[in-house]
C-alpha cells in the first residue's frame, strides 16, 4: 500500500480529512489535480459550527485576527445570529484560499503528504484495497480506502459510479473578486430588483462582487467567464459601472442541487462538494464540507487501526446524508427567495413577519449556522445526546480547563463530573482510545443542558454519545458501539 488512505482533492474537505486521519495515526496521501493552490476563494467565512470545529482542533490562532459577526441572512432576509447565544460568532471575510493554506500547513505539520499535479483517471476497488491511476504514471497507487473530496465535478464520484440525482441548473450567476473599486457593502435580493447583487469587502483591498439576473439561463462553459460579462450584469442591475476594475479572478455558478444517494460504496467514500452541490447561499457549502470530513476522519482512522469494526463507516452516511439533504432543502428555499420574481413577494413578506418571533429566528439561525445538527446515537432523554458538547469551564484538580481543550487530541472523552470511581473502572478497557477525565463543571448557566449531568461520553468529533442520567444504553455498550471492543 502506498498509503492507508488516498484523499483526492486538496480543498478544505480533503485537507481537513487528511489532518483528522493523521491526527489519529493513519498514513495519508493527498492527490491534487492542480499544480499549485488556485488562490480562488468561493467561500469567504465560517459558520458558527465550523468555528467550533476549528477551535476544537486548536486551529483558530493560525488564522490570525478573524472578524466575527452576529449578522446573517436566510434568502436575503436578515437574521440575528445573536439569538443563539453561541460562544462564537460567524467569521467573515476569511478567503477560502487562506482556509486551504492554514489546513494544508496543519496537515503537513502532522505528516500528511500532499502531491500536486496529480490528475486521477481511474479508481478501481478490489477485495483488498483500491487502485488509483494518475495521468502520466504507469504504476497505479494503492490504498485501503479512497475518499473523493474533489469538488462538484468529482472525478472519483464519476469513476466509482455513484448515483447523483437532483435538480438541474435553471439560472447562472457571476462571482468576481476585483481591485480598484470603491463600493459599499450591500445585498439586494428583492423580487423587484431584477436579480441578485452582493458586494463584500475582503482583505488586501479586494472587493467581492456577486451578480445574477433573474431568469438568466445557464451557459455550458469550458472555462471562467470574461469579466466584461460580470460588469455588464452589474451595470444593468445597479446602474454602476465596474468595468474599469482589475479582476483578480472570475467565476460562474448555478442553482443546480444534487446529492449522491450513498456517501460510501465499499472502500470508496465521498465528502464535501463531491457528495452534494447547491446554490452557495450563505456560504454553507464549504462549511458543510469541513464538517463532513470532521465526522468521517476519526471513524475511518479507528477502522484502519483495527479498534473498530468496518460498519462504523456506515454511520458516516447515516449521519451526514441527512445533513446534506437538509442543506439542499434550505439552499433551494433560499434560491426561491433570492432568485424568484414577484410571485415570491408574499412568501418573503410572511417570513419577515415570522422572523420577528424569537423562536422562528432562533430556528433559522441555528439552521444556517450548523447548530441544529444532532445525530441519532441511541435512545435516551438527556438533552445533550447526539448534540455537540457545549464548551464547558471545568475545575480539574484545582486547575481550570475547558472541555474544548480536552478534545484537542482527537480522542474520545469520558468526562466524569462527580468523581465516580465505578464509572471510570467500567470504562478502563477503552482508555487506549478514550481519555478518562474527572472534573467539576463551573459557572453553568441556569438553562445549560449540562446541568444535573453526572457524566458524558464525547466522540472525537465533539458529539455526545452517552450521558448520565438519561441514556437508555449502558456505558460499556455505548463505548463498544463507537470505539470498538475493550482491550
Amino acid at each position: 500500500m502506498d498509503a492507508s488512505v488516498i484523499v483526492v482533492g486538496a480543498g478544505p474537505a480533503g485537507l481537513m480529512l487528511a489532518g483528522e486521519l493523521r491526527l489519529a495515526g493513519a498514513d495519508v496521501l493527498v492527490l491534487e489535480r492542480r499544480d499549485r493552490p488556485s488562490g480562488e476563494s468561493r467561500g469567504i467565512g465560517f459558520t458558527i459550527r465550523t468555528m467550533e470545529v476549528f477551535d476544537q482542533r486548536g486551529l483558530l490562532p493560525r488564522f490570525g485576527a478573524v472578524e466575527t459577526s452576529e449578522a446573517g441572512h436566510f434568502g436575503g432576509l436578515p437574521l440575528d445570529l445573536g439569538v443563539l447565544g453561541a460562544g462564537h460568532g460567524a467569521a467573515r471575510t476569511v478567503p477560502q484560499s487562506r482556509t486551504e493554506a492554514v489546513l494544508e500547513a496543519w496537515a503537513r505539520d502532522l505528516g500528511v503528504t500532499v502531491r500536486r499535479g496529480q490528475d486521477v483517471v481511474a479508481v478501481t476497488e478490489d477485495a483488498h484495497g483500491v487502485s488509483v491511476s494518475v495521468r502520466g504514471s504507469e504504476q497505479a497507487l494503492r490504498a485501503r480506502f479512497v475518499v473523493g473530496c474533489d469538488g462538484g465535478r468529482s472525478t472519483v464520484r464519476r469513476l466509482a459510479g455513484f448515483d447523483f440525482p437532483g435538480t438541474p441548473a435553471t439560472t447562472e450567476l457571476f462571482l468576481a473578486d476585483v481591485r480598484g473599486v470603491d463600493l459599499p457593502p450591500k445585498m439586494t435580493a428583492d423580487p423587484s430588483a431584477g436579480g441578485l447583487v452582493m458586494v463584500a469587502p475582503l482583505p488586501g483591498g479586494i472587493t467581492r462582487v456577486i451578480a445574477g439576473e433573474r431568469g438568466a439561463p445557464p451557459v455550458r462553459r469550458t472555462g471562467p467567464p470574461e469579466f466584461r460579462e460580470v460588469a455588464d450584469v452589474f451595470k444593468r442591475l445597479t446602474d454602476t459601472d465596474i468595468s474599469g476594475a482589475e479582476p483578480v479572478w472570475v467565476s460562474a455558478f448555478t442553482d443546480a442541487a444534487r446529492q449522491v444517494t450513498a456517501y460510501r460504496r465499499g472502500r470508496i467514500l465521498l465528502a464535501g462538494d463531491a457528495a452534494h452541490i447547491h446554490l452557495p447561499a450563505g456560504g454553507q457549502g464549504m462549511n458543510t464540507s469541513v464538517q463532513d470530513a470532521f465526522n468521517l476522519g476519526w471513524k475511518l482512522a479507528a477502522v484502519l487501526r483495527g479498534t473498530a469494526p468496518e460498519d462504523l463507516l456506515d454511520t458516516y452516511h447515516d449521519e451526514r446524508h441527512p445533513v446534506g439533504r437538509r442543506l439542499l432543502a434550505g439552499t433551494r428555499a433560499q434560491s426561491l427567495l433570492i432568485l424568484g420574481g414577484e410571485e415570491v413577494a408574499p412568501v418573503r413578506e410572511i417570513l419577515t413577519e415570522l422572523l420577528a418571533h424569537t423562536e422562528v429566528a432562533r430556528h433559522l439561525a441555528a439552521r444556517v449556522s450548523g447548530l441544529d445538527i444532532r445525530y441519532d446515537v441511541g435512545g435516551g432523554r438527556h438533552p445533550l445526546l447526539g448534540a455537540r458538547l457545549p464548551g464547558l469551564a471545568l475545575d480539574r484538580a484545582g486547575r481550570t480547563v475547558t472541555s474544548t481543550a480536552l478534545l484537542r487530541s482527537g480522542r474520545g472523552l469520558l468526562l466524569d463530573l462527580t468523581d465516580n470511581a465505578t464509572l471510570r473502572r467500567r470504562a478502563h478497557g477503552w482508555s487506549d482510545r478514550v481519555d478518562l477525565v474527572t472534573a467539576a463543571a463551573r459557572d453553568l448557566p441556569a438553562d445549560s443542558p449540562a446541568n444535573a449531568t453526572t457524566a458524558v461520553l464525547v466522540r472525537p468529533d465533539g458529539h455526545v454519545a452517552w450521558a448520565a442520567p438519561g441514556s437508555h444504553h449502558d456505558l460499556p455498550t455505548t463505548l463498544e458501539r463507537w470505539f470498538g471492543p475493550a482491550r
